[in-house]
C-alpha cells in the first residue's frame, strides 16, 4: 500500500514540478501581453501656452490647453499575438473654449513588446502609406533600463527615448524615458505672406518641432502612468522663427494617472500570479510530494525485507 501511495506521490509531485517551469518559462509568452479591446481616456493640461488661431488669425498667448486622447481597441483587427488601437486626440483652448487641433492615428503592435507593425489599416491621419516601426502606445512588458525607439507621430519617423532613471508616481516606482527634438523640420504650411512679415502674397515655409516629452512607465506592465510634453512647433524663414503655431508644456493630469494605475495594478497581479506564484507554489508543493512519495517507497521495501527475512526464518526452523 505504501509502495502505491508513494508511486502515486512522486508522480503527481514530478508534474507539479513541471507545471511550475512552464508556467515560468512558457506561459508568461503566451498570457501576458496588451489587450485586445482597450478602452481608455487620457487627459493633459497645462497654462500659458501659446499658439496661433486660424479663426483670429493672430497668436494667442498666456492660455491654458487641454488635451483629450479616447484610445479603443479594434478587437476585430486584433490576434493572439498583435493589437490594433484606435486613437483620436483634441487638443483645446480652455481659455478662450476654442479648438487648437484635432489628429488621429491607428496603430497595430506586437502584445508583448509593443513593437509596431504595418498592417492592419495602421495609418497616422489619413496615410495609411507610412513604414512605422519602434515603439506607439506602450512600452514591452518587463521594460529594461535602456534607450528604446519610439515612433514621433509628428516627426513621422522612429526617434531615441533614452532611460533616465527612476522616480515615484502616486507611491508606484517608474523608469523614466526621455525624447528630445531638437528643431527638426518635419513638413510645410502654406499661408499669407502677410501672417509671417513677407510681402509675397502666399508663402510656404517650413515647420519645425522642438519638444522634450518625458515618460513614467510602469516597469513590469510597460504601460505609461504619466507624461510631460514640453514641445513647440514653428514655422521659420532663413533661420528665424516667422510664427509659433503652438507651444506648450502639457502633463497628465491626476485623474487620469491615477486611472492608469488602476490599470496597471490589476495588470501587476496578473503578471505576478502568473509569472512566480504560480510557478513556486507549484514547484515547492511538487518537491514536497516528490520527498514523501520516495520516503513511502524506500519505507516499503524496508517491510518487504522484513516480511521476507521473517518467512526465510520461519522456514528454516521448520
Amino acid at each position: 500500500m505504501r509502495r502505491v501511495l508513494g508511486v502515486t506521490l512522486t508522480g503527481l509531485g514530478a508534474f507539479l514540478i513541471g507545471i511550475g517551469l512552464l508556467s515560468r518559462l512558457v506561459v508568461p509568452g503566451l498570457a501576458v501581453k496588451d489587450p485586445l479591446n482597450e478602452r481608455s481616456v487620457t487627459t493633459l493640461t497645462g497654462t500659458n501656452a501659446e499658439y496661433f488661431s486660424p479663426a483670429t488669425l493672430s497668436e494667442l498667448t498666456g492660455v491654458s490647453v487641454k488635451a483629450v486622447s479616447t484610445t479603443n481597441g479594434d478587437v476585430a483587427a486584433g490576434t493572439s499575438s498583435t493589437a490594433v488601437w484606435n486613437d483620436f486626440t483634441a487638443v483645446q483652448d480652455v481659455t478662450n473654449n476654442a479648438p487648437i487641433s484635432y489628429s488621429s492615428e491607428r496603430l497595430a503592435f506586437n502584445r508583448r513588446t509593443g513593437e509596431l507593425q504595418n498592417c492592419c489599416g495602421a495609418a497616422i491621419g489619413t496615410d495609411t502609406k507610412l513604414n512605422m516601426s519602434g515603439l506607439g502606445y506602450v512600452w514591452p512588458v518587463n521594460t529594461q533600463k535602456k534607450t528604446y525607439q519610439i515612433f514621433d507621430t509628428t516627426l513621422l519617423k522612429p526617434w531615441p527615448v533614452t532611460y533616465a532613471g527612476t522616480a515615484t508616481v502616486s507611491g508606484r516606482t517608474t523608469y523614466v524615458y526621455v525624447e528630445k527634438v531638437n528643431n527638426q523640420q518635419f513638413g510645410t504650411q502654406t499661408l499669407p505672406g502677410s501672417l509671417v512679415g513677407l510681402s509675397a502674397a502666399t508663402v510656404t515655409l517650413p515647420q519645425y518641432l522642438t519638444a522634450t516629452n518625458t515618460y513614467y512607465v510602469d516597469p513590469l506592465t510597460g504601460g505609461p502612468l504619466k507624461v510631460t510634453e514640453d514641445q513647440s512647433v514653428t514655422l521659420e524663414s532663413g533661420g528665424v522663427t516667422k510664427l509659433v503655431l503652438l507651444r506648450a508644456n502639457l502633463v497628465t493630469t491626476p485623474a487620469s494617472t491615477a486611472a492608469a494605475i488602476s490599470t496597471v495594478q490589476g495588470d501587476d497581479s496578473e503578471i505576478t500570479a502568473v509569472e512566480v506564484i504560480v510557478p513556486l507554489v507549484g514547484i515547492l508543493l511538487g518537491i514536497v510530494l516528490v520527498i514523501a512519495g520516495g520516503l513511502l517507497v524506500v519505507l516499503s521495501r524496508d517491510e518487504d525485507e522484513d516480511y521476507y527475512a521473517d518467512e526465510d526464518a520461519v522456514t528454516s526452523e521448520v
